[in-house]
């Protein structure tokens, strides 16, 4: 079977360290285009560079936009990651250095020279895939499939704005760019990883079956597996994982509803909020087919092997 050729929008982050051993495991990636987000730029370019070393080397890594499009820095993730994003295990300056290139003109630059090649997965703040629309509105012309992890889609969000999720809530403009540019996208949104978390038990116990990736990640996870614990989430929840698995293998999806989703910009209290056109009364055409439910045991095995553990 031929393995699914990747281009990976992230900011690293624990969760898009988990998604990267994935698409390691399980695919081929093109490159790994990074965003400010989880951390800042800095932390998340020096934690893709640290993953790639893991992994062993050979994936291009791309800087992206330190800042969202419009407005200025909103509050990170770093009080879930780690202050470097990564659970502060500090890590030795990686070998991989980042490439010259700025993300958005890689992500132009890859899928003309693979049109129709290439799902890009997004798993960050979408500020770089926004910025390369806006350099070229032709750019969904030339991709696969776009996997987005984004958005909460009944208002169960997770940052301070009650229905916003953190992607979307980070940048809200560039999500917007995003979901008008492309005629349609799978949406993996927060709510989805909430009904897909793996039991702890189970979880410790593919850790300590695992090889070095798995000592890896158990190791940057406690941080955030601590603040899970004390905001009461229940389950390990995967949240980039989950994308990654439907971006590598879309047959995984057991349940899903095509929509129109669009993303609140104004609201005094739902800015960052995705909308979801539910009873299809604005008229607009679906762009999402958004994800529901997922084979869950596809799930665990595609996360096994990633940590070395299957």
């Amino acid at each position: 079977m031929t393995k699914p050729q990747l281009l990976i929008d992230t900011d690293p982050g624990v969760d898009d360290a988990l998604a990267i051993l994935m698409a390691h495991a399980h695919a081929d990636i093109a490159g790994l285009s990074i965003a400010a987000g989880n951390v800042g730029l800095g932390h998340t370019v020096r934690n893709a560079r640290t993953l790639v070393d893991l992994v062993g080397g050979g994936v291009p890594v791309f800087a992206g936009c330190p800042t969202p499009l419009v407005r200025g820095p909103e509050e990170d993730a770093a009080f879930v990651h780690g202050m470097d994003g990564l659970g502060d295990v500090g890590f030795a300056e990686p070998a991989t250095a980042a490439e010259a290139e700025q993300a958005a003109l890689a992500l132009l630059r890859l899928t003309r020279e693979r049109p129709g090649e290439l799902t890009l997965v997004a798993l960050a703040p979408l500020t770089n895939v926004a910025l390369a629309l806006r350099l070229d509105p032709t750019l969904p012309q030339r991709v696969r499939r776009l996997v987005v992890m984004g958005g909460a889609v009944t208002g169960l969000g997770n940052t301070g704005k009650v229905p916003a999720e953190f992607n979307i809530g980070f940048d809200p403009e560039a999500a917007h760019v995003v979901f008008e540019a492309f005629p349609q996208f799978d949406l993996v949104d927060w709510e989805a990883t909430l009904r897909h978390a793996f039991d702890e038990q189970e979880f410790d116990q593919w850790l300590a079956a695992g090889d070095q990736r798995a000592e890896f990640f158990g190791r940057v996870f406690r941080t955030a597996r601590a603040f899970n614990a004390s905001s009461k989430r229940r389950g390990i929840i995967a949240a980039d994982a989950l994308a990654m698995a439907v971006a590598i293998d879309p047959s995984i999806v057991t349940r899903s509803e095509e929509r129109h989703v669009a993303v609140e910009l104004d609201g005094r209290l739902t800015r960052g909020a995705t909308v979801v056109d539910w009873g299809g009364r604005l008229g607009h055409p679906a762009n999402a087919r958004i994800v529901l439910e997922v084979d869950q045991e596809r799930f665990v095995a595609m996360v096994r092997r990633a940590l070395g553990a299957a």
